[in-house]
């Protein structure tokens, strides 16, 4: 596959011309290659467009009118080379761009971080309609990674301050280099720690996790270019589900009255239920797709606490 995929790569760089060449040649490769799309795109047209437009540095929404202008063999060449990466080695088109886009803004991505991808987005746009009673003026992001949620959430309540937690201190170092490109650094913060243990004494309004929820068995599964993403974002015990076990145990004491805990759990969702029957998680639909988030009062926290504390 690697030679005959070099051999056609060699011919693409001598032959093709166009933007439109490119994109039907990259996108025919992406198709031969069946790789997995599931990393800020869903098929390969979009994959392949977001690297033709890096490569030739164009904003992600291509002109129509450019679609058929001549390339330089220079800019054919860095077309090709990345497109033939995201074949060879099944690298996520963000990694080899260092951009992902979350609730229609862009972010600093590299494999210290997941590619944002989570359903949280369309809550976010929607301001967490029916979830809280009045905007939030302190939010946590809880394993924050490349602190999309946080970022996404300072823009939609300009006066909050936004705490951004994480274990890895990489991460961190990705999240702080978003926040300082958004403008952001007065109101939201980056805070190394071990689930809650980073923000002893303190309560917030909204607490958001996307926390690693993959199973073992799962992890083991899954496609190629999820092995470009770092384990301790996606795998939490042999269920999945040990970080949401602390998080449902300790949540109340940092959620103020009115607070509110959503947290994404994804296919994890089942066994979550199965554990926790009495438990009224609100698990919530979406429009753009995605399953497995779940919202909880502290109230509802409270009312529940001697369950989460027996697990």
């Amino acid at each position: 596959m690697q030679e005959n995929l070099s051999l056609l790569a060699q011919e693409a760089v001598e032959q093709l011309e166009s933007v439109n060449d490119f994109l039907r040649w990259g996108v025919s490769r992406f198709n031969a290659a069946e790789l997995y799309f599931g990393h800020g795109t869903d098929n390969p047209w979009d994959e392949c467009a977001s690297l033709v437009t890096f490569a030739l540095n164009l904003t992600p929404e291509l002109n129509p009118e450019l679609l058929t202008a001549k390339l330089t063999k220079s800019e054919r060449k860095q077309i090709v080379e990345l497109i033939s990466a995201r074949i060879e080695q099944k690298i996520p088109a963000a990694y080899l761009t260092n951009t992902a886009y979350f609730c229609g803004l862009p972010f600093y991505v590299n494999p210290d971080v997941l590619v944002p991808r989570s359903p949280i987005g369309e809550l976010i746009n929607n301001g967490f309609s029916e979830l809280i009673n009045q905007p939030p003026q302190r939010i946590m992001d809880l394993c924050t990674g490349s602190g999309c949620i946080a970022i996404a959430c300072a823009y939609a309540f300009d006066e909050a301050n936004v705490d951004a937690l994480d274990i890895s201190p990489e991460a961190l170092a990705v999240a702080d280099e978003n926040i300082h490109r958004h403008f952001v650094a007065d109101r939201v913060f980056p805070i190394q720690s071990d689930v809650f243990g980073g923000v002893a004494g303190q309560t917030y309004d909204l607490i958001v996790s996307n926390p690693p929820y993959v199973d073992a068995e799962d992890l083991g599964d899954m496609p190629d270019e999820f092995q470009h993403e770092p384990e301790i974002g996606l795998g939490s015990g042999t269920d999945g589900l040990d970080i949401t076990r602390v998080i449902l145990r300790e949540a109340a004491g940092h959620l103020n009255d009115e607070g509110v805990l959503i947290v994404e759990v994804g296919n994890s969702m089942l066994q979550l239920q199965a554990e926790f029957p009495h438990v009224p998680f609100n698990w919530l639909d979406f429009e753009q797709g995605g399953i497995g988030v779940f919202s909880l009062t502290k109230a509802q926290l409270q009312a529940h606490q001697a369950d989460f504390d027996n697990h």
